[in-house]
């Protein structure tokens, strides 16, 4: 019976500990709120490519194929993570705090990985050899894949941190440190009609 109290009792927060949890899904909210115009230059970029890129690179990558492209891939490399999400900031993070700072890290690795493969593939089936151009081709679909991937869970991080803040007592118990309307807006803003692309990727490793 003791063992048994002492599991039940284990599977709930104390009170200490879900202060720490709001207070650091304050900040991670803070964090994302801060990140919104980096992360909105990059969607931005990524919605106008995504259509030119989801079937692969093309045979004869065209001038604007090229642009929109590139545009992307400089966006995607100029944001910057913020400290709070880094590796060495997010082991700090206690609660749905630590995995939002997981998927948004994961969201910025993967997105300026994807694209910059992606127009150095174009550059390679513009100017490569007929082999190094094949091979671009058929393996594209990899970093198609990242990009999709990318901005999938950037579209899952406004209902996370809506949910984590009903969770951990809505704004009865945040009050003015996170408000409704600052949640709403994140839910908004990193959410799939914001940020999923659109169609889903159609190209397969070996096309």
């Amino acid at each position: 019976m003791a063992l048994a109290a002492a599991g039940c009792s284990g599977k709930h927060a104390t009170a200490q500990e879900q202060q720490l949890e709001r207070a650091d899904l304050v900040a991670a909210a803070h964090t994302l709120r801060g990140a919104e115009a980096s992360v909105g230059s990059e969607v931005e970029a990524a919605k106008a490519a995504w259509p030119l890129v989801s079937d692969g690179v093309p045979a004869h990558p065209s001038a604007s194929w090229r642009a929109a492209v590139a545009l992307a891939d400089r966006r995607a490399g100029a944001m910057r993570l913020p400290a709070l999400f880094a590796e060495r900031g997010a082991a700090s993070l206690t609660g749905p705090a630590s995995g939002l700072a997981g998927t948004f890290r994961s969201f910025g690795v993967l997105s300026a990985r994807g694209w910059r493969l992606i127009d150095a593939a174009g550059g390679e089936v513009q100017h490569g050899d007929a082999l190094v151009a094949r091979f671009a081709r058929e393996n594209v679909a990899l970093y198609v894949e990242c990009v999709y991937d990318a901005h999938f869970g950037l579209a899952q991080l406004g209902k996370r941190v809506l949910k984590a803040y009903k969770t951990l007592g809505g704004s009865k118990a945040f009050g003015s440190s996170l408000t409704q309307a600052e949640v709403d807006g994140l839910a908004a803003f990193y959410s799939e009609a914001s940020d999923r692309l659109h169609p889903r990727a159609r190209v397969r490793l070996g096309s």
